[in-house]
């Protein structure tokens, strides 16, 4: 079953938008707060696992991982 869903991922620091293709093309924003938000849809759970792996190797800290339902 492949139910693609759309993800809100948050961590500290700030990202440049140059890191969207290895995100696997999630939108940065980067917020007031010295926060960076990955948002968009992932095709499955190997790919946020894709996305979580990298945010770790680049040694950020995770705020908050949020999933919903694509509108369709």
């Amino acid at each position: 079953m492949n139910n693609m869903y759309f993800y809100e991922i948050r961590v500290e620091g700030h990202l440049t938008d140059r890191w969207s293709d290895w995100f696997e093309g999630l939108e940065i924003n980067n917020d007031s707060n010295s926060e960076t938000i990955l948002s968009g849809p992932l095709s499955d759970q190997s790919a946020l696992l894709g996305v979580l792996n990298k945010i770790q190797a680049l040694n950020l800290t995770f705020i908050s991982v949020n999933r919903s339902p694509l509108e369709e």
